[in-house]
């Protein structure tokens, strides 16, 4: 599973790397995590409002910060 954090290394950025990755962990998914900070990139997905998840290319969430459990239900769906 590829999972791509969105942002440009700000807080909220940064939380939402270390939930997602604490959900993957919880839910023993092997996952490859990656910051993208390149605002080019980050328009590339069609967000406006970081931070964004994304998961196998496609955006989870973007523009707030979920909880853990939020994250480990977008990780499974």
């Amino acid at each position: 599973m590829k999972i791509q954090i969105l942002g440009s290394g700000c807080p909220k950025c940064k939380a939402l790397a270390s939930a997602t990755e604490a959900a993957a962990k919880e839910l023993g998914i092997t996952y490859q995590l990656e910051k993208v900070t390149d605002m080019a990139a980050i328009t590339g997905f069609g967000v406006m409002t970081t931070p964004a998840l994304v998961v196998d290319g496609k955006v989870k969430v973007a523009g707030k910060l979920p909880s853990v459990s939020e994250i480990k239900g977008l990780l499974s769906a």
